[in-house]
């Protein structure tokens, strides 16, 4: 009879012992195809759970907050920093699975990387040709922007590399959503004339007409304070995500809640008119608070990794009020409109695949 380890015509050969081996892998752990292997249907959906699919309608909301918080009408250079952030997140996405790897697989084995569907070398490939093409992007919007647009990708690309497993880690993504804000307000003011943030405070946003008398702020000063308040925001879901493997942490859910109804009471109380026709400010903020407190709440009574890591995914579902609400603050009708209609799409998507 053949024995566990030996061929059927050889001498008996030493069983692997189980655990992981060095560098973290689990032997024991079944390994699935290479994404080569795969059917289309199947390799499209392992690049949909590593680029996280899902949370990219969190970003054009960036650019667009950035550019009404500056008192300037999305246009061409809008365009430029929407392309510019979808390239460097993905980029990012790509490039923090491929970091972790090692570490998925003990902790999260079913992901594309460690279950064998996408290898290594095409997510680092992936991350590589997206921060080309984003920084690209960049300079077809012009210097500045692309200033601004290498900022953010050394700080991707920090984060993933380093910083992610240091205390500094909820900072770093804080500060590069607030970034990625401010492309797209540096990248809409220099296509228009005169090229500087601070010179096209005076532009008319597309704020509701029965609202008279409604101007922007001064451009840099609106849009840097726009930046705080997503980075806030970033800063907490980022924090809570650090538990999202193993839960166990109920202050810093709380602590996120917080942070939410503090944000949300800021936004409520701003007298500027809503994004769309009859739709105020603090109905956006309240809807901002709704998407991110209850999975925080919950998470807060229980923390168990499934419900930290629902949290964590209505913090990224928030993002999209959230900038709504930012944008309602200075009066943009049409943008906040296209902003509220990406929460469906993103909503139906992450129910087959998850954003986190």
């Amino acid at each position: 009879m053949r024995r566990p380890g030996q061929a059927d015509d050889g001498p008996p050969r030493p069983v692997p012992p189980a655990g992981p081996r060095p560098g973290g892998r689990n032997d024991a752990a079944p390994r699935r195809s290479t994404g080569a292997r795969l059917p289309a249907r199947a390799r499209l959906r392992a690049w949909a759970e590593l680029l996280r699919l899902p949370a990219v309608f969190t970003v054009p909301g960036d650019a667009l907050a950035g550019a009404a918080a500056a008192g300037l009408r999305p246009g061409r250079g809008t365009v430029h920093a929407i392309g510019t952030s979808l390239c460097l997140y993905e980029a990012g996405m790509a490039l923090n699975d491929w970091a972790d790897r090692d570490e998925d697989a003990l902790d999260r084995p079913h992901r594309p990387l460690p279950s064998g569907r996408i290898p290594p070398a095409a997510a680092l490939t992936a991350a590589v040709a997206l921060t080309a093409a984003g920084l690209l992007c960049a300079a077809r919007a012009g210097r500045r922007p692309l200033t601004v647009a290498a900022a953010l990708t050394a700080t991707v690309w920090s984060y993933d590399l380093h910083l992610k497993h240091t205390p500094a880690a909820p900072a770093a993504m804080a500060a590069a959503r607030a970034l990625d804000l401010l492309l797209g307000a540096t990248a809409t003011a220099s296509a228009q004339p005169g090229g500087s943030l601070g010179a096209q405070t005076d532009q008319p946003t597309d704020h509701t007409p029965d609202a008279p008398g409604v101007r922007a702020a001064p451009g840099a000063q609106a849009a840097l304070g726009a930046a705080l308040t997503l980075a806030a925001h970033t800063y907490a879901v980022t924090a809570v995500s650090r538990h999202e493997a193993h839960g166990g942490s109920t202050a810093v859910p709380l602590a996120a809640l917080a942070a939410a109804a503090g944000t949300a009471a800021h936004l409520a109380r701003d007298p500027l008119p809503g994004v769309l026709p009859g739709v105020p400010t603090s109905a956006l903020a309240g809807l901002y608070l709704r998407t991110a407190g209850t999975p925080l709440l919950h998470a807060a009574l229980n923390p168990s990794p499934q419900l930290t890591r629902r949290a964590v995914a209505g913090g990224i579902r928030a993002m999209i009020p959230l900038q709504a609400a930012l944008t309602a603050r200075a009066g943009a009708r049409l943008s906040g409109a296209a902003l509220m209609g990406l929460a469906p799409l993103a909503r139906r998507l992450a129910r087959k695949v998850s954003p986190t």
